[in-house]
Formats: C-alpha cells, structure tokens, sequence
C-alpha cells in the first residue's frame, strides 16, 4: 500500500471534474515505454518461535528496516518513525501487521523483475540471519490469530482498522493475515486501457486460482484453497469486487471516476498527519463541504490518495493493477508479472484471450469469480468445462505473447519460461492449496507448522 511522505503546499486544488481523469490519461504511453512494476508481500515471522515481530522489540520489524540501509536503501519516516525504505529497486514497506512488501521499480522486462526479486531475496535473507528472522511465502498467515498480530504505526492504518468492522466481517483480516502478489502495466490509450481491463477482470479468477495459497486458519483447513480471495467478498461491499460497468459500453476514464466518486473515503494527508475521513463523501469533499475539513476542497494529490484505497480485482490509477492472485514462495513470483504480460502486452495475444472470454455474461463471470476461492481449478467454467481447462488455453495465450515479445537474456532464452511454475500447476490439475492440503494430511500429519520448512523465502 502507497506511503505518504510530505504535504504538497502546490498542488492544483480540483476545480471541475475533468481534473478527475488527468491520473488515468496521463498515465497513457507509447508501447515502447510500457513497464513491468511488481510488488510482492511476505509475512515475517522469528525463528525461535515462528511469533510475529513487534514494530518495536529487538530485531522486530523496525530493526529489519533499518538493517536494509546495508545495502544503500534509505529511510522513510512518518510521526518520526521508519515505516519504509526507498532504494533503486522501488520501495520496502509495510502492511498492517508487518507484512514485507517489494513495490519493485518499473522494468522493461521479466529478466530485469526475476533479478529484482533476486536481490531482494538475498537482501531479506542477510538481514534475517542477524536478526533470527524469517520470511513465509504464504496468502494468509496459517497459524495466528488477529490477537496474535502486531500492528504498524502508520497513520491510515489506524484509520482502515476502525473502520473495517462497520462495513464487513473480514476486514481486518485482509489487512493483518494476508499477502498477495500483483503486477502494475502500462496502456497505449482508453481503448486500451479498457480491453486490458476487461480482460484482466474477466481472467482474475483463473490467477486466483492457479496462484491459491491460503488453506489454513489458525492452524487448520479453512475449507478454501484461496481464503484470501475469499476474504475480499466480506471486506467493504462499496470498493470491491468484479465492476459490472467496466464490460458495458462506452467504458472509459469518465466512467471509472465517476465509480471513484461513490467510493467513500478512509482519510485527507495533511502535514504530514492522515485526518479520519472514513465514510465520507468525496463528491461532498470536491464541494467545500467535507465535515473534519470544512470549507476546504480537495486536491490533486487527494484524488490520487483516494484512487489508491478502492480494491477491486483489478484498479486503475495511473497504470492498471492486477490484484487476483495470493502471496507464494519465491519461484513463483515472476510467474505472475509474466502470465499478465504474455496476455496484456501483445496485441494478438491480448485479441485471443478477449475472445475467449466476451462472450461470458456478467451473471457468469461473477459467479466464477464466487466459487474460485473454495473450487480453484476445479472450478466449472462458464458453458461447460473446468477452469484448469482454461488455464492451459490462456497460458499458452500468455506464452505466446512472451514469445512474441522477444526479450531475450543473455542466455538467449526468451520471457515465456516465468511461466514454468504455472505449467507445473496446470499439469498437476492442483492448485498449490490443494498440494498443500495434500502434504497437510499426508505426510505432515495435520501439523501445520511444517509449512515455515517448505513455504519460507
């Protein structure tokens, strides 16, 4: 999640709403300028005793942090506390209990993502040795309860979890007990923009499912293979979900805004201090009339904020996210940016998987969505079928767009081998739940705890 650093005491006030499109046009560019930025979360976790580390205690989350500067990144601060760490590899920064993220730097390609992550892998690792600190690769924690988790002192925070338990049941879960991995892509244009965002909407459940990795809670099976993806159905019902409007015609920015305005707000960044707007209107705010800043309207920097506290499975912003799919181990997270990149940044690959799924109604493609979390790729597609059916069509839709794309290493080898560990999913029929349910009541004996051997970083 975004880190606040400063005020901006020159930032356009929002005067009309055709501001309210300038993030999303202006984060158009020309094919030869698309990126590739990945972000990945781990949960942390001491060795002694597998405990979740304090901000505060010794060798707990703030030492971690500190310790990064080892290899040349700096401190972000907020209230006079390190909450994250800026570098050429993007961002560290914290979820809400602790949770590493890597919101890595937009790259030109995969080989440049798996050596970003590679880094960070042997970074992390380094600094966990001196600290007794280890990494899980996990879309929820397996084994902890809410009271068992720390929390961050970051002032949004302590806003979200306030608020979280009057719109759902499963809020603060999603903000202390799950990680994820997503991937933020560039558009040409609106169009664009709009075919990338059906299809990664259309294609979400199929991520969820082939990246599921959260069966357990507190200890035991939770009956999912992906709670986390589950977890967003009871979470906040006005910024989740699968955006209808998005596959009506004439979508476009205008319309995502609009989305955008009746999306409450959580809080205003000012002076460096987060103000509790949590359930108030923007539109209100745009016209003077927001109550803890009365008089006041927004800005430009407000509306970005704003754009940044939605959480459907796919967001857009100045750049489109994809959001479908849980944290894992560390050889399956190039696999994501590069499912998203074979389908999204070729053309005909982009045509191909659009055809594979237009002619889906939303009733269909909401109720896929539903029952992903529970089936994963034993899901029933729409018209007959498995999603583990799909999945090969659309990874060989992927790995021909990588192909296509020709980046090649040094080796010569080209992007379509990320996909490697999807394949091996696919060829299973298992998600990695499913594996790890298997392990769970084979070998492992119903000892859950034998997960932080198998999933560590």
């Amino acid at each position: 999640m975004s880190t606040r650093q400063v005020s901006n005491s020159n930032d356009p006030v929002i005067e009309n709403l055709a501001q309210l499109v300038e993030p999303m046009a202006g984060g158009e560019k020309p094919k030869d300028r698309w990126r590739i930025g990945t972000e990945h979360e781990k949960f942390v976790y001491s060795t002694t005793d597998h405990h979740a580390p304090s901000y505060d205690e010794p060798d707990g989350i703030r030492d971690l942090l500190l310790a990064m500067r080892e290899f040349g990144w700096e401190t972000v601060e907020e209230g006079g506390k390190v909450i994250a760490m800026s570098g050429t590899d993007g961002a560290i920064s914290l979820e809400p209990a602790g949770q590493l993220e890597l919101s890595g730097a937009p790259l030109e390609n995969l080989h440049q993502t798996c050596n970003e992550t590679g880094r960070h892998l042997q970074q992390v690792k380094a600094i966990g040795k001196k600290t007794g600190t280890g990494f899980l690769g996990m879309g929820m924690w397996p084994d902890k309860t809410r009271a068992e988790l720390p929390i961050m002192p970051k002032g949004r925070y302590r806003i979200m979890l306030d608020h979280m338990p009057r719109v759902g049941d499963l809020g603060l879960d999603m903000m202390l007990r799950t990680c994820t991995i997503q991937v933020n892509l560039d558009y040409a244009s609106e169009a664009d923009m709009a075919q990338k965002f059906r299809v990664g909407l259309a294609l979400q459940p199929l991520a969820t499912a082939l990246f599921a990795n959260s069966p357990f809670t507190e200890g035991k099976p939770n009956g999912y293979q992906s709670f986390r993806s589950h977890i967003w159905s009871d979470t906040d019902p006005h910024r989740t979900g699968m955006l209808p409007f998005v596959f009506e015609d004439g979508f476009g920015y205008e319309r995502y805004a609009e989305y955008m305005l009746d999306v409450p707000m959580y809080f205003v960044f000012r002076d460096g201090k987060y103000i509790d707007a949590a359930g108030l209107s923007f539109r209100d705010f745009l016209k003077g009339n927001l109550s803890v800043l009365p008089g006041e309207k927004p800005t430009m920097s407000d509306w970005t904020d704003h754009l940044s506290t939605a959480f459907p499975e796919v967001r857009l912003k100045s750049f489109l996210e994809m959001r479908g799919a849980d944290g894992g181990p560390w050889n399956r997270i190039c696999a994501l940016p590069a499912f998203w990149v074979g389908l999204l940044y070729d053309q005909s690959a982009l045509d191909a998987a659009w055809d594979r799924v237009k002619g889906w109604s939303m009733e269909e493609r909401e109720a896929l969505r539903n029952a992903v979390p529970e089936h994963g790729l034993d899901t029933p597609l729409p018209r007959g079928g498995k999603l583990n059916d799909l999945a090969r069509e659309i990874l060989d839709i992927s790995s021909a767009g990588l192909t296509a794309r020709n980046r090649l290493n040094t080796s010569g080898d080209n992007e379509s081998g990320f996909l490697d560990p999807l394949r091996e999913v696919v060829a299973k029929g298992k998600s990695p739940a499913a594996q790890l349910l298997d392990r769970y009541h084979g070998e492992w004996n119903g000892d859950v705890s034998r997960i932080y051997d198998e999933m560590s970083f």
